[in-house]
């Protein structure tokens, strides 16, 4: 039936003791609120809900249903969403942390009868007014206790999904969060594809069935808006459904701190599943500290790998890179070849034209590398101005060929000093081709040897290790005659 406008210092009082209700009841009466008391939290939880009140007034712990139960149910009743709760208990940090997280309006002290009144002064005289309809509930005490059971399920479902999505903080890299992402949300929601996107750096993460990849991104970049051209990490298995055609895909927004980091995207199916939109509202929600934990783990692993002058592997990769190339080439009996480069007369670029512009050659050299090189190749900086390039498949005639090229783009290479004038710009190479059931020790100092040779002979060439001087032909000929 319809209700009316609340009355003004309206109060609902839940008190259990029998001895200490009417004692309070008369007290809050007293200070000119018209006061509706409640024996038990079932009772007053259902005059609240027929005829929501200005305020309540309830204990923290009550027995059968508590408080913060209490609280919990009013704040998720469109009714009684606005109504503000008082809370009363023992003193203590944890009752008020708990009355805290139930959307209590305030937790007061139980004896304290100055702390309430001003307390119900505040919430009243802040407390909007409305005009809804309400329906008497009828069975009081089941129909509390069914809402109450039925809100802590919904909780409890929420909480156990956001736990799951928090789980993927410890990824460590944005490739596996999604992979183990999309293993949990299809074992709660059917889809055609789901998709995260991130927005630094731009990549599109997509889940879907095998036969329906290129749809599938197709439909993500169009929802998502994204550009075509976006790293895309597929992961696809049955557990996505390769259904034609379904629901418009929904879009949520993935936020870290109130600012936006990506999206997510979710195709479903054509019959709606339960609880499909609250699902991925959910995930959503959680998914920002997972993506911004990876994203850091990824960048702190690029940064120690990376040198941040020239954009090229440091050492340290490098070498843990040319320790895998080197296995290789000695399980398939291919050859490797390895270059070091020191550039000519750095000192005194750096002396006479200053350390920017040292830096600017180096930068420069790094750029230019990294054009030069194949894909297959491994290049970095080894460490000031010399760099090292790992030939894969190269032998010594392959790799003197190479190592030419490379001589000759630097000694083309222009860069200006911060006055606009060019530095002139020559490296010095040593090569040497790696023999069989050689260390990394040993070739790079056969490599780096012969740079030297190459520094001594007047800079600005290519001396390749006397001791790999055939090249891997000739090498095989002389086993075979031996």
């Amino acid at each position: 039936m319809p209700g009316s406008v609340k009355a003004a210092g309206q109060i609902i009082l839940i008190e259990p003791s029998e001895s200490g209700r009417e004692m309070l009841a008369e007290r809050l009466r007293m200070q000119g609120y018209a006061v509706t008391v409640a024996p038990g939290p079932a009772e007053g939880a259902h005059l609240a809900l027929s005829s929501p009140p200005t305020a309540v007034v309830a204990d923290l712990w009550m027995p059968g249903i508590s408080g913060v139960q209490l609280c919990r149910l009013l704040r998720a009743e469109p009714a009684t969403e606005n109504v503000p709760v008082v809370l009363r208990g023992p003193d203590g940090q944890r009752n008020r942390f708990w009355a805290e997280r139930a959307g209590a309006a305030a937790y007061v002290v139980k004896g304290h009868m100055g702390d309430l009144v001003r307390t119900l002064s505040r919430a009243v005289t802040s407390s909007p007014m409305t005009d809804d309809f309400f329906t008497d509930l009828g069975h009081a005490d089941t129909d509390i206790r069914d809402r109450i059971a039925s809100y802590l399920d919904n909780a409890l479902f929420e909480s156990v999904i956001a736990s799951e999505v928090r789980n993927l903080s410890l990824c460590g890299a944005f490739d596996r969060l999604f992979d183990l992402l999309s293993q949990f949300v299809c074992q709660v929601a059917s889809y055609r594809w789901m998709a995260v996107v991130t927005e630094t750096p731009a990549r599109l993460g997509l889940h879907t069935h095998p036969t329906r990849v290129a749809q599938a991104r197709e439909e993500a970049i169009r929802a998502l808006q994204l550009r075509p051209d976006i790293h895309t990490i597929i992961v696809e298995d049955d557990d996505a459904y390769d259904d034609t055609a379904g629901r418009e895909p929904m879009v949520q927004p993935v936020t870290f701190a109130d600012v936006r980091i990506g999206q997510m995207g979710f195709a479903g199916r054509q019959a709606v599943g339960d609880q499909e939109e609250q699902i991925v509202s959910i995930i959503a929600r959680e998914l920002g500290g997972p993506i911004r934990m990876a994203t850091l783990v990824e960048e702190a692993q690029r940064l120690a790998t990376i040198d941040p002058l020239t954009g090229l592997m440091n050492r340290r990769a490098f070498l843990n890179a040319l320790d895998i190339e080197i296995e290789r080439s000695m399980r398939l009996d291919t050859p490797l070849s390895l270059m070091l480069m020191d550039v000519d007369h750095f000192k005194a670029i750096n002396d006479n034209r200053g350390h920017a512009s040292g830096d600017s050659v180096l930068a420069a050299i790094g750029r230019l590398i990294v054009k030069q090189a194949r894909r297959v190749d491994l290049v970095a900086r080894w460490g000031g101005e010399e760099f090292v390039v790992a030939l894969v498949g190269a032998d010594s005639v392959t790799g003197l060929t190479a190592a030419e090229r490379y001589r000759e783009a630097i000694q083309r290479l222009t860069v200006l000093d911060h006055t606009g004038n060019p530095i002139p710009v020559t490296a010095s190479f040593g090569l040497a081709v790696l023999e069989s059931g050689e260390s990394i020790e040993s070739v790079i100092d056969r490599a780096d040897r012969a740079m030297y040779a190459g520094k001594t002979a007047g800079r600005n060439c290519v001396r390749v290790s006397p001791s790999t001087q055939r090249t891997y032909g000739q090498q095989a000929a002389a086993a075979a005659a031996g």
